[in-house]
């Protein structure tokens, strides 16, 4: 059977829910189903990104055969309710990629009408076993499928440069943009009690005016930003850390809270540079970190020091071992394509 998908024009580059989505393409590509609509492409103007999009999905939906299979990718904010309705008007079967949930980031106020936008769908693919119950616990009756992580796609394989052999002080890797209350936290990395570790920061909007010591007494260590296909070769460390908010003791803040149900991209980078994971021990990927053994979760970053120091040689060295066999999966669509053969076999 030959399925379907209409790729669009991304903005950013540096841009990890761009990546997320143009990774999920790839993978559809490689599982045989089809574009209908214009070559994917990254226009950073909004307004000619917007026309090339409205004439793509036009054209695609022409081009979609009656009763046919449709994997979409949510949001997609302009025109997905333009989709749904030609795809349903050709009684297609639609499989929904969930990325966000506005109303669970605090964006939207409304899980009924966002709810709709999602659920006009045959199956839909989640992020975790904690965003699936919370669609079970809003009376979601069509087949709802677990990811477990995302993939990542890197065109030039794996990267081979983060072989540590886990000397201390361990290197902490943080990527991400800085933006305000997403993770303006790690200016307060300087300011614990006890932080026997360095902290590697990648990303846009970096602030060195914000550190509240100077730049010799400080742990943390810009290293700068890189486009999102390109950055993996790049970051070198021990650690990887999923960390969101305004917080150290918790991560607080509509961003920290999201972690709750959200599998944030940036788990599935570090695991692709080979770093096992420090990650908060209510955020909802911490659940697929302890069941593989891929790094340590911690409910406060005050504890992160004692963590690391407790953590032995031949611990680190396995939690790298399972971090090299899940990475493999990773960069190869692994998740993504079992997700979608269950959507098939539930539609």
């Amino acid at each position: 059977m030959i399925g379907y998908y209409i790729s669009r024009n991304y903005k950013s580059l540096f841009n990890a829910a761009g990546k997320a989505k143009t990774d999920c393409e790839f993978i559809l590509e490689e599982k045989g189903f089809k574009n209908l609509g214009f070559k994917q492409s990254s226009i950073p103007n909004s307004a000619l990104g917007t026309i090339k999009n409205f004439f793509g999905i036009s054209l695609a939906l022409l081009r979609l055969p009656l009763k046919s299979t449709l994997c979409t990718q949510y949001p997609l904010n302009k025109f997905r309710a333009y989709v749904l309705f030609v795809a349903k008007l050709k009684r297609c079967k639609i499989i929904t990629i969930v990325h966000d949930v506005r109303f669970l980031k605090g964006r939207t106020g409304n899980a009924s009408k966002e709810l709709k936008k999602i659920i006009s769908s045959d199956a839909i693919i989640v992020h975790n076993q904690a965003m699936k119950n919370w669609f079970v616990e809003q009376n979601v009756q069509i087949p709802i499928i677990v990811l477990g992580i995302f993939d990542y796609i890197l065109s030039d394989g794996l990267p081979e440069q983060n072989n540590d052999n886990g000397t201390k002080p361990y290197e902490v890797v943080y990527a991400g943009g800085f933006a305000e209350g997403k993770n303006s936290y790690i200016y307060d990395l300087d300011t614990l009690e006890k932080n026997d570790f360095k902290m590697k920061l990648y990303g846009i909007g970096f602030e060195y005016e914000k550190l509240k010591v100077s730049n010799e007494e400080s742990i943390l260590s810009y290293e700068g930003a890189f486009p999102s296909d390109r950055v993996a070769y790049h970051i070198k460390g021990s650690f990887g850390l999923v960390w969101d908010g305004i917080s150290t003791e918790e991560c607080s803040g509509q961003y920290g809270q999201y972690l709750k149900f959200n599998n944030p991209h940036k788990t599935s980078l570090y695991i692709l540079c080979g770093l096992p994971i420090i990650v908060w021990d209510k955020a909802a990927i911490s659940k697929f970190i302890s069941e593989n053994n891929l790094g340590i979760t911690i409910s406060n970053l005050a504890d992160l020091s004692n963590a690391l120091e407790r953590l032995s040689n031949e611990e680190y060295q396995t939690m790298k071992s399972n971090v090299n066999q899940v990475r493999t999966k990773i960069i190869s669509g692994g998740y993504l394509n079992n997700a979608l053969n269950e959507a098939l076999q539930n539609i």
